[in-house]
């Protein structure tokens, strides 16, 4: 890579599931193959905003605690060690959309297989499969890594 050259972006989605942790380290390792920067997203939403019922909500409120499990989450993967080319992005609105928008001049992106809801039959989550089909980039989909038993990685609860 020559000196005036752009990092080449890999964007990745990161939600707290399993599979977002896989494809965040998946991340990680092809852009130091590619000599790349890796663009963490956690999107969020204030249930309010996208219509729906229930008591009111403080946006203020649900700002804060996403601000604060996408630190836990990169806690998790990356302990107090974060790569130098890694950016984080905490980004409001559905995390399929913002991925899609994200994934414009993107190399790659890369998502998990399956996030936080849904059924677990399904092959693919919502999000990955909207991703794969409308991403302005290729999307690489990766499974939820199986860690031995006794694994000193501490384990989000699913």
């Amino acid at each position: 890579m020559q000196p005036s050259e752009p990092r080449r972006r890999v964007v990745v989605g990161v939600d707290g599931s399993p599979s977002s942790y896989a494809a965040l380290r998946w991340a990680v390792d092809y852009a130091r193959l590619v000599g790349g920067k890796v663009e963490a997203i956690h999107s969020w939403d204030t249930p309010s905003s996208a219509g729906w019922t229930g008591p009111a909500i403080d946006p203020d409120f649900d700002l804060q605690q996403a601000r604060e499990r996408f630190a836990e989450e990169l806690r998790d993967v990356f302990g107090d060690e974060r790569p130098a080319f890694l950016e984080t992005y905490l980004v409001e609105g559905d995390p399929s959309e913002v991925l899609i928008r994200a994934s414009e001049g993107a190399e790659i992106l890369v998502v998990g297989s399956r996030g936080r809801g849904g059924f677990a039959r399904a092959m693919l989550g919502s999000v990955s499969q909207r991703c794969a089909q409308h991403a302005a980039c290729p999307v690489v989909v990766v499974r939820q890594e199986h860690r031995p038993e006794g694994s000193a990685e501490r384990r989000p609860e699913d």
